[in-house]
């Protein structure tokens, strides 16, 4: 498992979450991979593993039989494999080609609209964004601001219940610099980007159908957007052997269409 959050580079013991929770850290032993909080004790069939409360990337702890683990703190991508899920978060690709082709930055205001998981809501942050998102299933919305409190991110995203086009009129407008979607109603949303975002702000909308897309994109023209732009959101595994270099055989996975489109 692999990652490029150039923060995370830190101790692990410089970073605490916004309630003063220790963040968890990665103990990994081959292709194990346990994820416990600093100062907690954690038994596996390979002895008992008591983790000091500063903990730090790169130590190696020993389970009371001798078996080593190496620790690693808790990166972006990481997320994707450890937040618990609601549904079917967005893959990191994807998530990469939102934050790309908006250039979500640090200082940031980014208001995203179908949080699920929260995964795209806590890579952002991670960019250094503030998150407003909005999820209409209370039970998910629990979940997603443990899963914030998990990323350490809890005091940049702001997780809130409910319906973001019924409290649209709450909102301030032109306060936004990025607006995010995966939403159904996606297209009505977008009606509102105009209004929500600065000038030059950007709406990226993902969507799994095509159907939906077509809307969104007809909408962002109809409202003014410009530089509107569909892409598949498809990538293919490189496969190396002794007979040579070539894209994997294995089907093609489609992940879905991300639609971007910026308020001039």
């Amino acid at each position: 498992m692999s990652g490029s959050d150039s923060a995370d580079d830190d101790a692990v013991d410089d970073e605490t979450a916004p309630d003063g929770d220790r963040v968890p850290v990665l103990l990994v032993r081959g292709d194990r991979e346990y994820l416990v909080e600093p100062g907690d004790e954690m038994g596996t069939d390979l002895g008992v593993l008591e983790v000091p409360p500063d903990v730090q990337s790169g130590d190696t702890l020993e389970t009371h039989l001798g078996d080593e683990f190496q620790v690693r703190r808790l990166r972006g991508p990481d997320l994707f494999h450890h937040f618990e899920r609601t549904g079917a978060p967005m893959v990191p690709r994807d998530i990469g080609l939102v934050i790309g082709e908006t250039g979500i930055a640090r200082g940031d205001r980014v208001l995203d609209a179908g949080t699920g998981t929260g995964v795209l809501a806590a890579m952002m942050a991670r960019a250094g964004a503030s998150v407003v998102t909005y999820e209409r299933d209370a039970d998910f919305a629990d979940v997603a601001r443990e899963n914030m409190a998990l990323g350490g991110v809890s005091d940049a995203v702001d997780v809130r219940t409910g319906d973001v086009l019924a409290e649209i009129d709450d909102l301030e407008p032109s306060s936004f610099d990025v607006l995010t979607l995966d939403t159904g109603d996606a297209p009505a949303m977008v009606e509102h980007a105009p209004d929500l975002l600065v000038d030059g702000g950007f709406v990226a909308v993902y969507s799994p159908f095509i159907e939906s897309t077509r809307e969104v994109a007809e909408t962002a023209r109809e409202v003014g957007l410009s530089n509107v732009t569909t892409r598949e959101t498809i990538q293919r595994e490189m496969q190396f052997d002794e007979r040579g270099s070539r894209p994997t055989t294995a089907p093609v996975g489609h992940t879905g269409y991300l639609t971007v489109a910026r308020n001039e």
